[in-house]
């Protein structure tokens, strides 16, 4: 076990830090003394912002997004398609979708995917708040924004066969090559998927 290089607090800060997604120990360290340097200009306010943020964050009970209202600002904004729902897996989709900004339609958060080796079933997401939105709103068409992995499509599939009675159009994004992407770094199923979804030019 390597020895302590500073006080608890600082390595307690480390260990935290290193809780974070795509940071291990050596990558807290790193951030933890720029931390510890810009301390005035970052840390402090960091610090301010966690402790402000921390007893307003609240879940939307409509959607499932993050935000300090509830309903959130998304499902509040009036300029947005009602006919339109997106549905994605968790917050961290729904903001990648509207740094896009290629939507200008509410979302559902389900809240995770249907992942049987996990122990993740249909009960386990917001999936009943969902048929009672698209029936409640009257949506015209479904966006199933879901990762193309087994357990996003299976997740999917059976978001389509929930909603069949609800006479609503499900569509999901398409698949295949990234824009500038190069054909021969391609795996054989992206390239599969985008010949099968090929559109007219």
């Amino acid at each position: 076990m390597p020895r302590a290089v500073a006080g608890p607090e600082i390595e307690r800060l480390i260990q935290l830090i290193a809780r974070l997604p795509g940071l291990g120990p050596r990558s807290a360290r790193r951030v933890a003394l720029h931390l510890i340097k810009k301390r005035e200009a970052l840390m402090a306010p960091l610090a301010a912002a966690l402790t402000d943020a921390l007893g307003k964050i609240v879940e939307c009970r409509r959607c499932g997004n993050v935000d300090v209202c509830d309903p959130c600002t998304i499902c509040t904004d009036a300029s947005r398609d009602r006919r339109t729902l997106v549905v994605v897996a968790d917050v961290g989709d729904l903001w990648a979708l509207e740094r896009a900004g290629a939507l200008n339609a509410p979302y559902h958060v389900l809240g995770g995917v249907l992942s049987p080796l996990d122990g993740v079933g249909p009960e386990d997401l917001n999936l009943a708040r969902l048929v009672t939105r698209v029936h409640e709103d009257e949506v015209g068409e479904v966006i199933l924004a879901l990762g193309a992995t087994v357990d996003g499509q299976t997740t999917a599939h059976y978001i389509t066969d929930l909603l069949r009675e609800a006479h609503v159009r499900v569509t999901r994004l398409a698949q295949g090559v990234p824009v500038g992407g190069e054909l021969d770094y391609l795996d054989e199923g992206t390239l599969s998927a985008a010949i099968r979804a090929r559109t007219q030019m």
